[in-house]
């Protein structure tokens, strides 16, 4: 089986050196409600079908990605080290095989690479992480003038779907009076977030605008994404990036 038909390659106009993949929740081996390509280790799966699961991945990797223990903040972690299990939400490479990946099953992932092809990154931006500037800490990572970057936005709970309450939007707003634009009044008490222009937003403030992906909705789609917000007890989804080695 070819895993990479199961898979999304993201659609951005990277540099030839730069290689990029989306993992879907099919073509793994778990079994409900982790069914079937799930890459968390974290979630009460069988610990035997994550580690074939991750397997399944490794042949279109070229080397072991550094997995991160994500806790919603902004700690970025230096893939070039190769560690893994490191806490964090962000990675950042700069060594071809080096790989970067953040786990998503809602929250937002948000890849970088620059122009040269010479630094990439991968961020976890769940609500939390993205109002307390993990995007932003991602980026001086890089070490990169901004306008030599670009992003692409993977898949995460959309704006119709996404609904939070009075101090999520409190928190953006009080960053950036312009993310009103981005909720839309829900239920009483309650807001429907755009979380892809959030961090466009995030993005176009550092002097970052080329911004492609966004629009594919990890809630709705049950049939391709794991959504926590959805099923409660669910799996994990992999976004991955990395620098290729010269032939």
């Amino acid at each position: 089986m070819d895993l990479r038909e199961y898979c999304i390659v993201p659609e951005w106009p990277a540099p030839a050196a730069v290689r990029a993949l989306q993992t879907t929740r099919r073509g793994g081996l778990s079994a409900p409600p982790y069914a079937s390509l799930n890459l968390g280790d974290h979630v009460g799966d069988e610990p035997l079908h994550v580690a074939r699961n991750r397997q399944r991945l490794a042949a279109l990797m070229p080397g072991e990605p550094v997995w991160l223990q994500q806790v919603h903040g902004v700690v970025v972690a230096d893939a070039d080290l190769g560690s893994c299990r490191i806490e964090g939400d962000a990675s950042v490479a700069r060594q071809p095989g080096s790989v970067c990946v953040v786990m998503t099953a809602d929250c937002l992932p948000v890849l970088l690479c620059d122009d040269a092809g010479t630094v990439v990154a991968a961020a976890h931006a769940g609500w939390k992480g993205l109002a307390a500037g993990v995007i932003e800490t991602t980026v001086q990572n890089m070490a990169c003038e901004p306008q030599r970057l670009m992003a692409w936005l993977g898949p995460a709970i959309g704006p119709q779907a996404f609904e939070v309450g009075d101090d999520v939007r409190a928190a953006f707003m009080a960053h950036d009076a312009a993310a009103k634009a981005a909720f839309q009044p829900g239920k009483p008490g309650k807001w429907l977030a755009d979380i892809y222009l959030l961090a466009r937003q995030r993005l176009a403030a550092l002097g970052i605008t080329r911004v492609y992906g966004g629009g594919l909705c990890t809630y709705s789609d049950a049939e391709t994404f794991f959504s926590y917000r959805r099923d409660g007890v669910t799996g994990r989804m992999g976004t991955f990036i990395w620098l290729q080695r010269p032939v």
